[in-house]
């Protein structure tokens, strides 16, 4: 009997050799949704084209003794930490201003969205270095609902698997240590406090480790298959090799091994320069690494060097030009790059095809074009 859809995605996490060829999508933006698909859900986008799901969930909740909650909004809340958010007047986007407020300050942040429905950082929440003694003296930590991951992962059954990531920063945050950061202070301004204050950035760091690990050490029996961790502004696009060995590899390797003692698995997500640090990023221990940026999208990935180099440590997941051949070009034109994306990477399994990240717009014909390839890709 031909493998499920979950079967064959485990087996390449696993890195192990499925029947076909794994082909999925990462995030469906809802903005792709709604102008193309007419708002469908999540699972019907992926059986619509016959793609392999990744149905995303992150259930929190608060602490057994009602010190930490999860409040109307969907944050993390305590006595000594309360977040506020008003809506700003502006013609051209939305932006809300958040307010925290702690017994010792407040701090404030600013996002602003468009009809991408894609948020962005105008005011980062800490502004100066005294900021983060109100992260780490208040800043709560949520703890993981077990019975609705549960549930989730029920009702995916064989069509796929349960995916999540490791908890952010509320409000504005992305999985990795050094990635959460960086959204709470800027990418550019944290570069430079790594040689002018290298020591202020690892104790801001440890403040978002410390918050991420208490997270990991309650997901005991949650049946995800994959985790998320990581973020873009660990690629070599931004920072340098020595950077990510210094400031990244540190605190999620230390986070990865936290996951697996909990019996997760961990794709450590990279869209941007992956090259010089593909040994480094495996050595976290991580199960998978995504994305495989190739060149022509912004990235510098040699998708058969790659396979080359780590393909036997970890299932490779990426590596699909989606600005080329999900939009403008022929049917025939993205079935071939599937073709040599599965003969670049696929041999022995321990490969999934998906696009480098997310997209936004596509033309139809072609992602079915990109699903049917795909499973003709047979081993």
């Amino acid at each position: 009997m031909a493998m499920t859809s979950r079967e064959c995605m485990l087996a390449a996490l696993n890195r192990e050799q499925p029947d076909r060829l794994p082909v999925t999508t990462h995030h469906v933006m809802e903005y792709f949704l709604e102008k193309y698909m007419d708002g469908i859900g999540d699972q019907e986008f992926f059986d619509y084209f016959g793609l392999d799901a990744y149905i995303w969930t992150l259930p929190l909740k608060g602490t057994d003794d009602g010190k930490v909650w999860i409040d109307e909004a969907g944050f993390v809340a305590s006595d000594d930490w309360q977040i506020t958010v008003e809506e700003t007047p502006d013609l051209r986007y939305t932006v809300r201003r958040f307010t925290v407020q702690t017994p010792k300050g407040t701090l404030t942040t600013t996002i602003q969205t468009d009809d991408h429905k894609s948020p962005w950082v105008t005011e980062h929440l800490v502004k100066n270095k005294r900021d983060i003694d109100l992260l780490g003296e208040f800043m709560p930590a949520p703890v993981c609902d077990v019975a609705a991951v549960n549930r989730v992962a029920d009702q995916i059954g064989e069509r796929g698997l349960c995916r999540g990531h490791i908890v952010s920063a509320d409000i504005f945050g992305q999985p990795g240590t050094w990635q959460d950061v960086s959204c709470q202070y800027g990418i550019q301004q944290l570069i430079m406090e790594t040689y002018d204050d290298p020591q202020w950035v690892h104790a801001f760091e440890e403040i978002m480790y410390r918050r991420k690990l208490a997270f990991i050490r309650t997901l005991a029996g949650a049946r995800y298959d994959v985790l998320e961790l990581g973020g873009g502004d660990a690629s070599t696009t931004v920072i340098s090799p020595r950077l990510f060995q210094e400031f990244v590899a540190p605190y999620d390797s230390k986070l990865i091994a936290a996951a697996h003692e909990a019996g997760q698995r961990i794709v450590y997500h990279t869209c941007g320069g992956m090259m010089p640090i593909l040994e480094a990023v495996a050595e976290t221990g991580a199960d998978a690494m995504e994305t495989f940026t190739p060149p022509e999208m912004g990235g510098d990935v040699d998708l058969a060097e790659a396979k080359r180099r780590i393909g036997d440590r970890v299932c490779m997941i990426g590596g699909f030009d989606q600005f080329h051949y999900f939009t403008g070009c022929r049917p025939e034109d993205t079935r071939a790059a599937v073709r040599r994306a599965f003969e670049t990477a696929g041999a022995g399994g321990g490969y999934i095809l998906s696009p480098s990240d997310h997209f936004f717009d596509a033309d139809l014909e072609l992602i079915a074009a990109f699903a049917d390839e795909a499973k003709q890709c047979v081993y």
